[in-house]
């Protein structure tokens, strides 16, 4: 039985696969059949039905017998004979009937040859008849045909080529979709795709969009204003025109419209704002009038702007000055639609961008978009929630504790959340395992912050050394100091584009002091520093470290107002209009000044670890030696060498505390000169 069903599986895979591989229907088949009888049109002979025979055959049969009627030479090319009728019932012509001419008359023509020239042809003419008498010579008469279906195809074709060329051409260039860029015609028409509330595609819902409880708050709170809005317009108030969606990439803006869709009982127009750009001039506003044209007929409905950043950036910070910009033309004539002189009640409009400092601020303004949402990362309770969203599908283990791995992953988005538990998927698969085990999310973790693991890469035992020094460097003064991060792990297999990597996890902190500042400083120091004692020589290990350090050195002097000498001020421009300016907010002096205190931080701190490495010169080479070892080493072998921490951590008042920070992994770095500021900066932000 279970042979015959798998047999039978087997047939029927076959089969689908059968009907997949057949050849689906397209409308250009048919342009290439029509295209393919007109050039077969063009070839057809529709005289095919008369003989064609040679001169030879024709003086020798014909005309030598007197059988000849008339010629008639059409178009000076080709002579038709006309047979005498009672000849042509004579039995000699018989073989000619069996081979098709039996539809031919006998009034004619019958026959018909090819004659070169009308010059030739008539001395062949003349000489054949030299010897007839006078009743007997053949008549031949001219005649011209003109073909005019070929004359009209000859006419048509060219201009055919040239329309299917140009519809071909302003199809790609229209973005090829079938929602206003389809043909030429649309290209001005809005791109937005339509779900209404019959639609059965949209499956996600607001159940589905775990944490971010404030935004599903305010999003819920808009969805409910078209439901039901004398609810809130019957004590005078109004129905907010816009809501604007503010976040780090990842966080889950796009997930939040897509449960608006799925949630509301209004049609819900879905759009992104690199749709509005196109090249020709014009186009991005004409498709945001046709939209909002589209909204006004189906109010109360909701529109989607995805990306917004792509034409709502401010106007004037372009950096092709002067030129005529079409993406501001676009802004115009949305910031006109939003709140112009013309009204568009029940339509309101969401939006999302994680560039809110580049857009303009006529689009930030009340009556355009009344609200700003902030979708920030998520905290330890709202990171567990997530974790079970995404671990519905996954098979994990029973005694797998949720809390415990989004105690590991401070500083992740959703995204980077649903990426573990695929990771740790893949993983486990990998081993041949039934159920995900807690080290295989712990595995994914390290995988996603640093990399691959490269066991089998080529290093020399004193490279190897170099950054066992390095690494235990960093562990021994983040565990003496009272404010840098703890340490969770050490390791000197390579990972990515390090070769070395120690774990640490940040405290979820809203503010950080000065003194937590110089903390960190000096645990990044460390593997300089401990290179430089163990060794008496440096590298080029240091580099994210020095990167890390010399950033927050500057900003202690110039961002935080934190230098004695600089006093409180502070040169950032979180607005970002200096963003394209060609003048400092200070002067060369204080310039100078500027790298004077940031450089005297750097070495202070640099001393500070030089102290402390001496002072535990005997620990760093245990830790050390012992990374050699083993090549992994965790907070246990740290505290059984140095002893507890003697710091209590703060606990947080509420679970709510946000962090900005991934897991910090201090990185021992592979390239020398070879290492870019491409790399680096792909490097910012999750690695230090």
């Amino acid at each position: 039985m279970e042979e015959k069903k798998k047999k039978e599986n087997i047939n029927n895979n076959n089969n689908l696969k059968e009907k997949d591989n057949k050849p689906k229907f397209n409308i250009y088949w048919i342009y290439g059949i029509i295209a393919v009888l007109f050039i077969g049109i063009q070839f057809m002979d529709f005289s095919s039905n008369l003989q064609e025979i040679t001169w030879q055959q024709f003086e020798k049969e014909m005309l030598n017998q007197h059988d000849v009627e008339k010629i008639i030479v059409v178009n000076r090319d080709k002579a038709e004979v006309y047979i005498k009728p009672e000849k042509f019932s004579s039995p000699k012509y018989d073989e000619y009937k069996d081979k098709g001419m039996s539809s031919i008359t006998s009034s004619g023509p019958q026959f018909y040859f090819t004659i070169g020239s009308v010059e030739t042809f008539d001395k062949k003419m003349e000489n054949a008849q030299k010897d007839f008498p006078e009743t007997e010579i053949v008549p031949v008469s001219f005649e011209t045909r003109k073909d005019h279906l070929s004359d009209l195809f000859s006419w048509l074709m060219p201009i055919i080529i040239l329309v299917a060329v140009w519809i071909f051409i302003f199809r790609r260039m229209g973005g090829g979709g079938s929602m206003g860029g389809s043909n030429i015609f649309s290209i001005g028409k809005s791109k937005a795709k339509i779900f209404d509330k019959e639609e059965a595609n949209i499956k996600t819902k607001f159940n589905d969009v775990a944490g971010l409880e404030e935004a599903k708050v305010e999003i819920t709170e808009i969805v409910d204003f078209l439901k039901s809005p004398t609810k809130y317009t019957k004590l005078g108030g109004k129905i907010p025109k816009g809501a604007l969606l503010i976040g780090p990439p990842g966080t889950g803006k796009t997930l939040l419209a897509k449960a608006v869709a799925g949630e509301a009982d209004v049609p819900f127009f879905s759009m992104s704002g690199s749709d509005f750009v196109e090249m020709f001039v014009g186009v991005g506003a004409s498709r945001v009038r046709d939209l909002f044209s589209q909204a006004k007929q189906k109010a109360p409905c909701i529109i989607f702007i995805d990306e917004i950043d792509a034409i709502g950036r401010a106007r004037g910070k372009n950096p092709n000055f002067g030129s005529n910009d079409e993406r501001e033309n676009t802004l115009n004539q949305l910031l006109t639609e939003m709140d112009g002189f013309d009204t568009n009640t029940g339509v309101i409009i969401l939006a999302a961008t994680n560039r809110a400092d580049v857009l303009d601020s006529a689009l930030l303004r009340a009556g355009r978009f009344d609200r700003q949402i902030h979708v920030e990362l998520p905290d330890l309770r709202e990171r567990e929630d997530i974790f079970k969203v995404h671990l519905k599908p996954i098979t994990v283990d029973k005694t797998f504790d949720i809390a415990f791995l989004a105690k590991q992953t401070p500083g992740f988005s959703g995204a980077d959340i649903a990426n573990v538990c695929n990771e740790a998927a893949l993983i486990a698969a990998r081993k041949n395992k039934t159920k995900v085990e807690k080290q295989d999310f712990l595995d994914a973790v390290d995988r996603i912050i640093g990399g691959l693991e490269k066991k089998k890469k080529l290093i020399t035992p004193s490279e190897k050394k170099t950054i066992a020094y390095h690494e235990a460097g960093h562990a021994t003064i983040s565990w003496l100091l009272e404010y840098a991060h703890p340490l969770i792990k050490v390791t000197i297999v390579p990972r990515g584009q390090a070769l070395g990597a120690a774990w640490y996890l940040p405290k979820e902190r809203q503010i950080t002091t000065y003194e937590q500042i110089l903390d960190e400083m000096c645990s990044a120091l460390g593997g300089r520093v401990s290179e430089e004692i163990n060794f008496g020589k440096i590298s080029t290990g240091a580099l994210n470290d020095l990167e890390k350090v010399t950033k927050q050195a500057y900003a202690i002097v110039s961002y935080f107002g934190m230098s004695s000498k600089i006093g409180n001020l502070s040169f950032y421009d979180s607005s970002g209009n200096n963003e394209y300016s060609f003048n400092k907010p200070y002067s060369d002096k204080t310039a100078e000044l500027i790298d004077s205190e940031a450089s005297e931080i750097v070495a202070e701190q640099y001393e500070r670890a030089k102290k402390l490495l001496l002072e535990n010169k005997k620990g760093v080479t245990e830790l050390a030696e012992l990374l050699l070892e083993k090549e992994v080493i965790f907070t246990e072998d740290v505290e059984r060498i140095f002893g507890k921490r003697e710091f209590i951590d703060e606990e947080p008042v509420s679970n709510y505390k946000l962090s900005s920070e991934k897991p910090i992994v201090e990185l021992t770095e592979t390239e020398d000169v070879k290492e870019t500021e491409e790399n680096i900066e792909n490097q910012k932000g999750n690695i230090h």
